[in-house]
């Protein structure tokens, strides 16, 4: 989960939470409200009646009751009940529906005075009334209507309050953890642009003062120390690639000497034939490492062009074939464009005909039959060149490396190489942003797949 979604979400928990919180808090303020003014009306009216049927002369309990039942309409189901000293019941003021009740429960009342408690759906109040000539004990009973109406009410404006508040949480949410993430998002983009070639580039330092303008600073420190660490290297590649060229050139021009004038005996001869290969090997070497560090310096200024990609594979061809008459190259379409434009690219001649020459080169010098075959094939937006050989082919373990510089695989060993020709190819293709893969078998040959953007 992105960390955007994750600040969200945990925004909106916390949120939700405290509205669920704060809404249970209402509704349970609201009920215990409501039960005590209700549980206060119910006494009032206990007293009340109480206060009729003892205090006031001329009322008798038929009187009493034509009052209740016109006075007491406002509460639901209500019931006063009055019992006298003996817990015999003296007065209703209903005759269908009278309240439940136990003599324990009359003596609790008489103990404790005055009790709440729920029957049923019922609210009941039980009072002990003192005022008159002999203590009575009193239940009164009813359903508050109005009371349970207004909490249902409460409670369907509490639930859809709560979702709405939770729909507008993840909103601002939302919003607020991307706007607040939206530098480190800026920030990601420009680390995506970052390349070996671009490494001087320098992120977007903001107002310098906050939590993200400083990990833009510290990335920026870094970069500056990469780039200066790269630089010092392609630097001690270049001068010591090219110093070692000179003393290389000269040692092999006294090593043809030697030959010349030595002619009468084979063991210095072979000895001079010996060194004059291992320079040989050396100066190939060298001219290596000083490409690969200009390949790094010159970027900027490297030359590019439009050219037909078939141009360069007949190009790598001739060239191939004048040093190693003996190896045979097909170059084949394996689908044929649906215009000429679609094997056109952008790049440079003599870098892209380097890299079409060493897998040509490595094709044929790993295939027992030293043939080589190209296939050239594009669609809308690129064009590819699959180099296959029927060779020795390259291991599963070996394959992660081929790429990598000095390397060679194991079964390899014996043949001439430096373990510098793949990387070289890998990095002009990706000097022209392109791809390079390979499919290998061993002894079942090999196909490396250059894929490059065309005009």
């Amino acid at each position: 989960m992105k960390i955007k979604d994750r600040i969200a979400l945990q925004f909106t928990l916390l949120v939700a939470a405290i509205l669920l919180l704060f809404s249970i808090a209402i509704y349970s303020v609201s009920e215990h409200y409501r039960q005590e003014e209700f549980y206060d009306r119910l006494k009032s009216r206990a007293r009340t009646t109480c206060r009729l049927l003892v205090k006031v002369k001329g009322i008798d309990k038929d009187l009493l009751k034509t009052i209740d039942q016109n006075t007491l309409s406002e509460m639901l189901d209500e019931k006063v009940l009055i019992f006298d000293k003996n817990n015999e019941l003296i007065y209703s003021s209903v005759d269908d529906k009278l309240l439940t009740y136990h003599p324990s429960l009359l003596n609790d009342v008489r103990e404790k005075e005055y009790m709440e408690f729920h029957q049923g759906e019922n609210e009941v109040i039980g009072l002990l009334y003192t005022e008159g000539d002999e203590p009575l004990a009193v239940l009164a009973s009813a359903y508050d209507t109005f009371g349970h109406s207004k909490l249902n009410n409460l409670r369907s404006t509490l639930g859809w309050g709560l979702l709405a508040g939770i729909a507008v949480t993840v909103g601002l949410g939302v919003y607020f953890a991307s706007n607040a993430l939206r530098p480190i998002s800026r920030i990601n983009e420009q680390v995506s642009l970052i390349t070996a070639q671009n490494l001087s580039q320098k992120l977007d330092e903001g107002n310098r003062k906050d939590e993200i303008a400083q990990l833009a600073i510290n990335f920026n420190t870094v970069l500056y120390r990469l780039n200066k660490a790269f630089e010092q290297q392609k630097s001690f590649v270049s001068h010591a690639s090219h110093e070692l060229r000179t003393p290389l050139a000269a040692l092999k021009s006294e090593i043809q000497l030697g030959q010349r004038f030595n002619k009468n005996n084979p063991e210095i001869e072979e000895v001079f034939t010996n060194l004059f290969s291992d320079t040989e090997r050396l100066i190939s070497i060298t001219n290596n490492l000083l490409f690969l560090a200009r390949s790094y310096e010159n970027i900027g200024t490297m030359k590019m062009s439009p050219i037909h990609i078939e141009d360069l594979a007949f190009l790598a061809k001739e060239e191939l074939l004048s040093s190693h008459p003996d190896y045979n190259v097909v170059i084949d379409y394996e689908m044929i464009p649906e215009n000429e434009n679609q094997t056109v690219i952008q790049g440079n001649e003599e870098l892209l005909k380097r890299v079409f020459s060493n897998l040509l080169d490595n094709a044929c010098k790993y295939s027992h039959n030293h043939h080589a075959q190209i296939l050239i094939s594009s669609d809308d937006k690129s064009c590819t060149v699959k180099v296959r050989d029927q060779g020795i082919g390259i291991s599963e373990e070996d394959l992660p490396h081929i790429f990598n510089p000095f390397f060679r695989s194991s079964n390899a060993s014996e043949l001439p190489g430096f373990g510098i020709g793949l990387s070289i190819c890998q990095r002009i293709v990706e000097l022209h942003h392109g791809t390079i893969s390979v499919i290998s078998e061993p002894g079942s040959g090999s196909e490396f797949k250059v894929q490059l953007n065309h005009v």
